[in-house]
């Protein structure tokens, strides 16, 4: 079998293809008052279309050298206290967040050429808070993190396989078993950036960005929001 050409697969790769991908409208000029308001709005739109796990996104961290790091995540919710992710505190993007407190997210969501981006400061949840989220979720949620070790090397795939069949058996026996390091993150907006696809490459950006000024409104900052469109 001949090897496979990398290049010559992504050439053949199409970008939101008409059967796949429906590129709607959107007039920025009617987009509401704050980000918040705009994503509840696109999200429900994912959902509505089909799109799988549209709660996925991408977290990117540093570490305390200011290198950056990068993975998938599920996003627990969004509102005013801002959009909330979940991991032990002592995972590598637990230790990330710890040294430098700052994060951003993107969400994509193909079936509409739509993907949304979030960045500013990180806080943890109170503990109370973070078990409360773990044990609203499911079983095996509950059972991977009684699995614990997150980041941590290794030894052999036996290894997990013994330590998360005991963590099943508890999470079954055990519902309300607490996991200490569990935390659940909130990054509070500085920026949020909304951007749809056009079929002739005329994506229609905007962002939100936090202006300080004014009481919280619901978007998820701790003041105003100006909104300012950006070339593609």
């Amino acid at each position: 079998m001949p090897e496979t050409d990398l290049h010559t697969l992504l050439r053949s790769v199409r970008v939101w293809a008409p059967d796949a991908t429906e590129l709607r409208p959107f007039d920025p000029a009617a987009a509401p008052a704050t980000p918040l308001a705009l994503f509840t709005r696109w999200f429900a739109d994912a959902v509505a279309a089909g799109q799988p796990e549209p709660h996925t996104m991408s977290l990117a961290t540093t570490d305390a050298d200011g290198r950056p790091d990068a993975r998938i995540v599920m996003l627990h919710g969004a509102d005013a206290d801002g959009w909330a992710f979940a991991t032990h505190a002592t995972s590598r993007k637990g230790r990330q967040l710890a040294a430098q407190p700052h994060a951003a997210l993107v969400l994509y969501w193909p079936v509409l050429g739509r993907q949304v981006r979030v960045r500013g400061p990180v806080v943890a949840a109170p503990s109370d808070e973070g078990q409360a989220d773990l044990h609203a979720r499911s079983t095996g949620a509950l059972a991977a993190a009684l699995t614990g070790r997150q980041s941590e090397p290794l030894a052999s795939l036996a290894e997990l396989e013994r330590r998360s069949r005991e963590a099943w058996e508890r999470a079954r026996a055990e519902p309300g078993t607490p996991s200490p390091t569990w935390t659940l993150y909130r990054l509070r907006p500085t920026e949020v950036e909304f951007f749809q696809g056009d079929p002739d490459r005329r994506h229609v950006r905007l962002r939100y960005e936090e202006t300080g000024e004014g009481a919280d409104d619901g978007g998820a900052g701790t003041g105003g929001w100006r909104r300012v469109l950006l070339w593609p």
